[in-house]
Formats: structure tokens, C-alpha cells, sequence
């Protein structure tokens, strides 16, 4: 990405919401090829995901807010839609960028067409080469989140 050349680069911070343990072995291995994150929480469904999210960074013993969400829509109890929207509704957390993961190219289509406020969406089981393109050109992402000036960086 142009712009980024004379910065260091800080890995990320990342919450996966994924209730199939296939698919979390997989973006969890993604995850350490790319070495884009260096702290990596998993839970299973979408109640567990608001109650991390709410508590994250509340206190010292907290762990901070993620630095992005990869979210499965299909979850018991609470859907990725309702995560999604419940983020989006809470300043504290709206400014977080969510990844949605999808099964399916047509299922990607139709949650484009619910016009779900995500800022990416990957098809399932995610590819290396596609993560990295999709994060590396999310400027949200990328800019305010790993990227820290190389001068005057704490």
C-alpha cells in the first residue's frame, strides 16, 4: 500500500466469532501465516462476542478492544447481523473494522444486498492471499489501527 513505506508496522489485534471449529483452525493458522495478528481471541457465537467486546479495555486487567472482528453471520443465539448492528449502535464500538465471513460467494451477494454496515467480507475458507489484499488496502484498518508513524511512535 503507497503511504506506508517510511512506518512501522504493529501486528493486531484480532476477535474471530466463529461457532465451527474447522473453520476457526483454519483462519487461526491464516492468521499466523500472515502475521498480521499478534493477539487472537476466538468465541463461538454472537452473546459471547458482545460480552468480550463490552468488557474489553473497560479496566488495566482488560484486555483492550480488538483491533478488527472477522464475523460469521451464522451463529447460535445472536446472528453476525445482530453483533454487526449492535456495534455499530454503540460509539464505543462502531469505529472497530468488521469483516464478515461468508459461505458462499451468493450468500457474500446477499448480505451485500442487506446492505450490512461491514467493512469487508471474505468468502469461507479464506484464502492467505485474499486476507492479506483485503487488509493490507483497508486504509481504516491499516492506517489508524497498525500503522504508527516511525518518528515519535510510543
Amino acid at each position: 500500500m503507497s503511504g506506508t513505506s517510511g512506518s512501522q508496522f504493529q501486528p493486531a489485534s484480532v476477535l474471530l466469532v466463529e461457532d465451527n471449529l474447522a473453520d476457526v483452525r483454519l483462519t487461526v493458522e491464516l492468521l499466523r501465516e500472515a502475521r498480521v495478528a499478534n493477539r487472537l481471541t476466538v468465541v463461538g457465537n454472537g452473546s459471547e462476542a458482545l460480552s468480550h467486546l463490552r468488557g474489553a479495555g473497560l479496566s488495566e486487567d482488560d484486555p483492550p478492544l480488538p483491533d478488527l472482528v472477522l464475523l460469521d453471520l451464522d451463529l447460535p443465539g445472536t446472528d453476525g447481523r445482530g453483533v454487526l448492528a449492535q456495534m455499530r449502535a454503540e460509539p464505543r464500538l462502531r469505529h472497530i473494522p468488521v469483516f464478515v465471513l461468508t459461505a458462499s460467494v451468493t450468500h457474500r451477494q446477499m448480505v451485500q444486498e442487506e446492505e450490512l454496515d461491514a467493512d469487508g467480507f471474505l468468502e469461507k475458507p479464506i484464502d492467505l492471499d485474499t486476507f492479506v489484499h483485503l487488509v493490507t488496502h483497508h486504509d481504516r484498518f491499516w492506517l489508524e489501527l497498525v500503522c504508527s508513524p516511525a518518528a515519535g511512535a510510543q
